[in-house]
């Protein structure tokens, strides 16, 4: 916008906006250069099946259907693949580590159990990560019951999410 004062054309927006911009920076600087924080937001187990498929097609009904039909014939199961969603701040540059633990009945109904790890890069935003435990390595697990995922700076825990049995 422009304005005439004092027989001068001033362009007062600018102004503004360069004002805002210069006392902003530090305020930007001191939330860029805190402590490490993560957090794990979301994780979906899913079954794959003899051709390592979690589902028939890109539809989110089709997908749920596949995977209700996957739990009623284990034969047809190859492994489960847990998609994890997780988001770290402050760590630009650092190598993060994704776990997954698992809780299972195995043969003869013993309890099983096992850990599925990922090294992970921070971004800005959030990122998808997918651990997968397939093959002999499933028919030995047997069946799964809880599972929890978590995000690891070192060994500093940032974030966790578990089921419900966990």
């Amino acid at each position: 916008m422009l304005i005439l004062q004092n027989g001068r054309v001033t362009f007062v927006p600018m102004r503004r906006f360069l004002t805002c911009l210069l006392l902003l920076a530090p305020l930007c600087a001191a939330l860029a250069s805190g402590p490490v924080g993560g957090r794990v937001l979301k994780v979906l187990p899913l079954l794959l099946d003899l051709q390592g498929r979690d589902a028939l097609s890109p539809s989110l009904f089709d997908r749920d259907a596949y995977q209700a039909q996957l739990r009623e014939r284990t034969n047809d199961v190859s492994g489960v693949r847990f998609d994890v969603l997780w988001k770290a701040s402050h760590a630009r540059g650092q190598t993060l580590k994704l776990r997954v633990e698992l809780r299972g009945i195995g043969a003869r109904s013993l309890p099983t159990w096992a850990a599925l790890e990922q090294t992970v890069r921070p971004g800005f935003f959030r990122h998808w990560a997918s651990l997968t435990l397939g093959g002999a390595d499933y028919k030995r697990f047997g069946r799964l019951i809880a599972w929890r995922a978590t995000l690891w700076e070192g060994g500093k825990m940032l974030g966790e999410q578990q089921s419900f049995l966990w």
